[in-house]
């Protein structure tokens, strides 16, 4: 039986100016912008010790789990430090809406894109106990 074997893309509908949106992106998050508008995300460039992985989740209908997005989806984007991440964030007036917040399997937080998207922020770490806080 053929299978999927990982993410191929993401993609997003914007609310409004998608190049604004796309700037947004570059600037606050480091998403190296290809010529065409998109960026392509490579394994090779994440040093974590998991060597690369997407998790794939589905939410209940009545979950807040996107809150206080009202967007259907979230998108997870593993960072290199998140610690440094959000120091940058918070220095270009972007506030984390959650988090920072350590788990088994890393440290998380979660901030708002312009458009009103939760992002979620993922430095992975490799799943012990002893990382949750």
């Amino acid at each position: 039986m053929a299978k999927i074997t990982g993410i191929g893309g993401v993609f997003l509908k914007c609310k409004g100016d998608s190049k604004a949106l796309a700037a947004w992106y570059q600037k606050h998050l480091g998403m190296q912008l290809e010529p065409w508008g998109g960026a392509v995300l490579r394994w090779p460039d994440d040093k974590a010790e998991d060597l690369g992985l997407t998790v794939w989740n589905l939410a209940d209908r009545d979950s807040e789990w996107f809150s206080p997005s009202e967007s259907a989806f979230m998108i997870n984007y593993r960072v290199d430090n998140l610690d440094e991440m959000l120091a940058q964030l918070g220095e270009a007036g972007v506030a984390a809406v959650s988090g920072p917040e350590s788990h088994e399997n890393g440290k998380f937080a979660w901030i708002m894109d312009p458009d009103g998207n939760k992002v979620e922020l993922w430095e992975p770490m490799p799943w012990d106990a002893k990382n949750k806080a």
